[in-house]
């Protein structure tokens, strides 16, 4: 890529994170209007990665990107080809139609500025994640849809079920990123790529390698705790707390088809094995089979398009890992289909409440024509989702029964599954698409009407896109449908499927699931009386399964902290030292690494002049009578290293030990003013000479290292070091000085920091004056009190 065309994409890539930051200035010159200037921001990324879509459609593939951390070989790059290249489009089209909703959605909201910025860093999070190359820029965007969507979720932080379901959705999906970076570290292991387009040409090492299984395995927790597949399904449909347009964006093109995009783009790689073409399926089917069951039991229309969107995501699955080309094929169908249908059907469910004050499918009816537009939209929506004609979705019905087929018992299991699920679905989303429209008008909270263009501009959009899509499908599969399918199997495929039916098995089981689906919607009150039945008999499930799990390591961390935490601050200080006094001895016991003997040096009169003064000290400390005299002695063994530091050459050394110890006493007798400093020793004499016993143990530990270490030939090449590149590096003449300032400069930072704190919180402290809050509070009731007796 030129390096003008790097710039664009680099910018590109951050342009939603800097939308984000002016999001609340706009909204607070423009207010809800500011989503017609936000979109902008969206859609000129949608007209970008456009830009690309004639040289990927011919095979190309288009990469880029910074260093980042030389030293690890850890670029800031980017990917594209079909598959990033269809997942930008979908992210920052339908995010300009989202935000746009937004503005309609929550006009008048006192926090819609924040919102804004949210849904903007989550659009940027996912957005950066799906063209990512290197392995940390994708997780780095991977924790980062977790966070931003955590915000959303947890938007309406007044409620009680928004907090939890948003620290639900964090806890899995954060745990699964968890998962997925270890995966990424054993893959990186086996095969030396720490980055997609590297490791796509290593499929064979990685499949043949011993460790495969154990990636695969850390590799799928992450898709599929981000993905809502069984047994982790539970928090997307708990994520339905936030706010409509979240919904919307999260189960159409963000977050949840992280998972999806993850599976398909190491398809290539960790595909065509056994492993691979059993585990996906099988967690794939199950989600499917209760993603519908679940969704036939709600009555809320997001509620029930959330569980929709769960068992959409199981197929997906399914046809990724079920192995044919064909079943690649439909799964790109699929996903392209189910971004556009369910979109527009969330925002409608989130229009109809808007208008009408409620989602409950049981009190809604007849308000089709208050609102027509929507209602147009609703349709279409739901014929896509049907897998009616001409619709794009009828397409990736048809391909998904010819991807799966007959050909063995376990390709006419998964089918009659697929069967199954498409008919549910079927039923739900007519269900959402015509009982809210069609009927008798009943009573409402809200007077229904159809609402502004705001509301209705996005689901009309989506929807006719899938129908459109499907009608112009050649330009479809040119541009978007065969590219995506070539990167997911990882050899050119060729879509060509059409709105003419094929006379065949796929045909006969799409009549068969509409067949199904039109009586699972005549019989949806009984089926849902039936689930809840079902339900309430089972009990448990994995959403109160993950409430006890909290309240298990509350527990625990309760339980152990009462142990290594029972208050007594002697008992710590021993616990301390005695684990201080075992990890000095024990290794030299171990490794026999005990110091020979030292033979004593004679020194200089002054020198033991100095020892004679820290011995001074050390016995003033022992028998003080009081606190403050205990740390004004403890200051003289500080001094005499200061004095010995200076003897052998290095006053700077000496200095800073001088000023060390003297602030040191000097806060320490601050400190101790505002407390007690006659003698409290209660200690009987068991305790004292336990601790005395320490104290000696420990001492000689100490020595005893030093010792050895003295004893070690010396390695001066950090000195030699140190002393050749000092003045070329660091343009000083004191060593000692560059070293602190320069070569260790963020550890000296780390080291003021640490200092200034210790001082203000010092400073507080000494600040603080006993009895003057009580007797001023008293000061102020008496007065208040005065005040009531006047009146």
């Amino acid at each position: 890529m030129a390096a003008d065309g790097q710039w664009l994409t680099f910018l590109v890539l951050i342009l939603p994170f800097l939308g984000a930051a002016a999001a609340p200035f706009l909204t607070r010159a423009f207010g809800h209007n500011a989503a017609w200037v936000l979109a902008l921001v969206p859609a000129f990324i949608f007209y970008h990665f456009t830009g690309f879509l004639g040289a990927v459609s011919e095979g190309e593939t288009v990469a880029g990107g910074y260093a980042w951390i030389e030293s690890l070989d850890v670029d800031f790059s980017w990917y594209l080809d079909g598959l990033s290249l269809t997942f930008a489009l979908l992210i920052s089209g339908i995010g300009t139609l989202i935000v746009l909703y937004s503005g309609g959605y929550l006009k008048g909201h006192p926090h819609l500025g924040r919102f804004f910025s949210f849904i903007l860093m989550f659009m940027g999070s996912m957005q950066g994640l799906v063209v990512a190359d290197s392995f940390l820029t994708l997780f780095v965007f991977w924790e980062l849809t977790s966070i931003t969507s955590f915000l959303l979720i947890g938007f309406d932080h007044s409620r009680e079920a928004a907090r939890r379901a948003a620290l639900q959705a964090l806890v899995v999906t954060g745990l699964g990123g968890l998962s997925l970076l270890a995966g990424l570290l054993v893959i990186a292991n086996i095969t030396g790529a720490t980055s997609l387009s590297a490791l796509l040409s290593e499929g064979e090492v990685l499949r043949a390698a011993p460790l495969y299984m154990a990636a695969l395995l850390l590799v799928l927790g992450g898709a599929f705790t981000k993905s809502a597949q069984f047994p982790f399904h539970f928090w997307l449909p708990n994520a339905m707390e936030a706010p409509t347009p979240v919904s919307a964006y999260l189960h159409s093109a963000t977050m949840v088809k992280a998972g999806v995009y993850l599976v398909m783009r190491l398809n290539p790689v960790m595909g065509e094995t056994l492993a691979w073409e059993t585990i996906l399926p099988v967690f794939g089917g199950t989600t499917l089979i209760i993603g519908t069951l679940l969704a036939l039991r709600q009555t809320d229309l997001k509620l029930m398009l959330a569980y929709t969107t769960v068992a959409s995501l199981g197929l997906l699955v399914v046809l990724t890992g079920f192995g044919s080309e064909v079943a690649v094929e439909a799964a790109v169908l699929y996903l392209v289909a189910h971004s556009m249908f369910k979109g527009a059907l969330f925002m409608i469910a989130g229009a109809i409440d808007h208008e009408t004050g409620s989602r409950d499918i049981t009190k809604l009816g007849g308000i089709g024509r208050a609102m027509p537009v929507t209602f147009v939209a609703a349709v279409l929506a739901a014929l896509s989702m049907g897998g009616l004609g001409p619709f794009f979705g009828f397409l990736a019905k048809e391909e998904i029964y010819a991807g799966l087929g007959f050909a063995s018992g376990w390709s006419i299991l998964l089918t009659l599954t697929a069967v199954l699920g498409n008919a549910l679905m079927f039923a739900i989303g007519f269900a959402v698409a015509l009982k809210p429209f069609t009927g008798v008008r009943v009573k409402m909270p809200k007077t229904p009407h159809e609402g502004p263009v705001l509301l209705w501009l996005g689901p009309l959009v989506l929807a006719a896109d899938g129908l459109l899509a499907a009608l112009f499908s050649d330009l479809s599969h040119r541009f978007v449908s065969s590219p995506m399918a070539s990167a997911v199997a990882g050899e050119p495929l060729s879509v060509s499927i059409s709105v003419i039916p094929h006379i065949g098995l796929p045909l006969l089981l799409s009549v068969l699931t509409i067949a199904l689906g039109i009586a699972f919607y005549l019989t949806l009150e009984r089926g849902r009386a039936a689930m809840a039945a079902t339900l309430t008999a089972i009990g448990w499930g994995p959403d109160r399964g993950f409430d006890q799990a909290v309240r298990g390591t509350v527990r625990l961390s309760t339980f152990v902290t009462g142990i290594v935490q029972g208050g007594r601050l002697d008992v710590y200080m021993t616990a301390t030292f005695i684990a201080l006094a075992a990890a000095l001895f024990l290794p030299m016991v171990i490794f026999d690494e005990l110091p020979a003997m030292p033979v004593l040096p004679s020194l200089p009169f002054y020198e033991l002049a100095v020892l004679a003064i820290g011995f001074i000290g050390l016995a003033a400390v022992l028998h003080a009578r009081d606190r403050l005299t205990a740390i004004v002695s403890l200051g003289i063994q500080g001094f005499a290293v200061a004095l010995i530091f200076m003897l052998l050459g290095a006053p700077d050394l000496s200095f800073t030990q001088f000023m060390v110890e003297t602030l040191s006493v000097v806060i320490l007798a601050l400190v101790m003013t505002r407390l007690r400093l006659s003698p409290a020793d209660h200690r009987p004499t068991g305790q004292k000479m336990l601790d005395i016993s320490i104290a000696a143990v420990c001492g000689a530990g100490l020595g005893l290292i030093l010792l050895r270490v003295t004893q070690v030939p010396f390695d001066d090449a950090l000195s030699v070091f140190f002393a050749e590149n000092a003045r070329v590096i660091a343009h000083g003449r004191n060593i000692v000085n560059v070293i602190i300032v320069d070569f260790r400069g963020l550890d000296t930072l780390g080291e003021i920091a640490v200092v200034m704190i210790a001082g203000l919180a010092i400073l507080a402290l000494v600040r603080i004056r006993p009895g003057v809050a009580p007797i001023k509070a008293e000061k102020k009731q008496r007065a208040r009190a005065v005040e009531k007796v006047e009146a």
